[in-house]
């Protein structure tokens, strides 16, 4: 581990959070107690506060604290966090008057520094991709779901089509559209839900398109170019990385994962029945050695050229997030979604790394002492 942590002064961090009427707050506890864990094994003061809590004209905040021994949280009155970590759960939290007043106080306080204020939007992230030439080339055809014509277009061009909520989580509401010529009914639709996935057959493009914006209800969605993904035993897999900034605040890839999609899948998605697997043996098995270490070499290179663009686009501090990349049967490397809320990684290594890097890079952002606008 690359302990660089060694200062007289840690920051104070505080993990942000919604109120709940009958447990204090909600989230993710089993992650917040890691994170706790971890600060207090690096000398860090960690607690868990709520959006309606963290009142900055105050001197002490309502937090939260963990105690191992009684396996008990505790309330109390706590100093002022020198940094906010956010772990808002929902996007519909993230709307609550009192979350977006949380967020902008601390954006705006002189000596509190809150990174990844906003979840992502799924049609900005390819906007703010498209605008770098180095980035442009790992993006698939991504359009705003808009009209039959420009689904039938893409039709064409593409054989197979992903249908994506824009504001989606873990590859709930993705639908894959797909034409197969010279059959009677040659559109195809397959929904997934939680049950898993079912295709339908239509005859016209208009009763595939009614179907398409019944299922999409309200919902904005982004139609994107389908990749043949690589496969191990028939099933596709892609990759998962975790990139997160380090002590000196620059981004670095904290771990890889791949993730194996379900029989039934058209995701692969853990929740979905997706397996996780080693990112080397998946590859190995479809490239052989030597290509797949390229590919792992090439992905890598990508995430570090993604990060950088897309805090750029976003205009504000990040200091996270986890990346779908796909790669297609011909080990070219594809970006397909980033969280700036990332999952847990189950890999022990991966997750034990991405807790101690939380820290490194608040202690890095502590020494930022003068605090420039936005980045």
């Amino acid at each position: 581990m690359e302990v660089h942590l060694h200062e007289a002064h840690r920051p104070i961090v505080a993990i942000l959070t919604v109120d709940d009427d009958t447990q204090h707050f909600r989230g993710n506890r089993s992650n917040f107690i890691d994170l706790i864990k971890t600060g207090k094994e690096l000398g860090f003061l960690v607690y868990v506060t709520t959006c309606k809590e963290l009142q900055l004209n105050n001197k002490r905040v309502v937090g939260y604290t963990y105690s191992s021994e009684s396996r008990s949280w505790t309330q109390q009155l706590l100093p002022l966090p020198n940094v906010v970590y956010n772990r808002i759960p929902t996007r519909k939290d993230e709307m609550l008057p009192e979350c977006q007043r949380a967020i902008e106080s601390c954006m705006k306080h002189p000596a509190i520094r809150l990174f990844n204020p906003y979840f992502f939007n799924k049609w900005t992230l390819f906007e703010w991709l498209k605008k770098s030439r180095s980035t442009r080339k790992y993006i698939p055809t991504t359009r705003k779901l808009t009209t039959a014509a420009e689904l039938a277009k893409l039709l064409k061009l593409h054989p197979m089509l992903y249908l994506k909520p824009e504001r989606g989580k873990a590859g709930a509401g993705i639908m894959r559209a797909a034409q197969v010529p010279q059959k009677e009914y040659p559109y195809r639709l397959t929904i997934q839900d939680n049950k898993g996935s079912h295709t339908l057959k239509f005859a016209t493009l208009a009763k595939l398109w009614t179907k398409i914006t019944k299922t999409a209800a309200s919902e904005e969605y982004i139609v994107q170019q389908g990749i043949t993904l690589a496969s191990m035993n028939q099933r596709p897999f892609d990759l998962r990385l975790l990139v997160q900034k380090n002590y000196k605040g620059q981004w670095d890839v904290t771990g890889v994962g791949a993730r194996v999609a379900g029989l039934f899948s058209i995701t692969t998605h853990v929740p979905r029945g997706g397996s996780i697997e080693d990112p080397e043996k998946v590859l190995i098995s479809s490239f052989g050695s030597d290509h797949a270490k390229k590919i792992l070499v090439k992905a890598r290179h990508a995430a570090h050229l993604i990060a950088r663009q897309l805090e750029k686009g976003s205009g504000h501090l990040l200091g996270e997030m986890s990346m779908d990349m796909g790669v297609d049967d011909k080990g070219g490397v594809w970006f397909f979604e980033a969280n700036s809320k990332p999952m847990k990684f189950d890999e022990p290594h991966i997750r034990k790394k991405s807790l101690e890097r939380i820290f490194q890079y608040s202690m890095h952002l502590s020494k930022q002492r003068s605090k420039p606008g936005g980045l």
